[in-house]
């Protein structure tokens, strides 16, 4: 039996056999514990440092943070927000957003400077 971070790197690689154009993720870690969670987004960093362009919905703001080149905030299916991923995480300009992304627990990328 696989474990859920072992599944959800076959979804993935399933995902990318036919060499789609975008990868669209639904929440690909919300289901799994930490530290599966880190494999996962360890496998999701590597397709995007790669160039693998993805559409992601997810409420993992360490994933969201770490490979997310763009970011949009939505709330009530409405756009609260959206810009650089550096910018949103770092100068927020709404104040929902800023409260939403003050629930971070993980560090920013050292070269950020907040």
């Amino acid at each position: 039996m696989l474990s859920g971070g072992q599944q959800q790197r076959v979804a993935i690689a399933r995902a990318l056999a036919p060499s789609p154009k975008v990868l669209l993720c639904d929440e690909p870690t919300s289901a799994l514990d930490p530290e599966l969670s880190l494999e996962v987004i360890a496998v999701l960093r590597q397709l995007a440092q790669e160039g693998t362009t993805m559409l992601m919905a997810t409420h993992d703001l360490r994933l969201a943070a770490s490979i997310a080149s763009q970011v949009v905030f939505l709330e009530s299916g409405q756009i609260i927000e959206s810009g650089s991923s550096r910018d949103i995480f770092t100068r927020a300009k709404k104040t929902r957003t800023q409260l939403f992304i003050s629930t971070l627990t993980e560090t920013f990328p050292d070269s950020w400077e907040i």
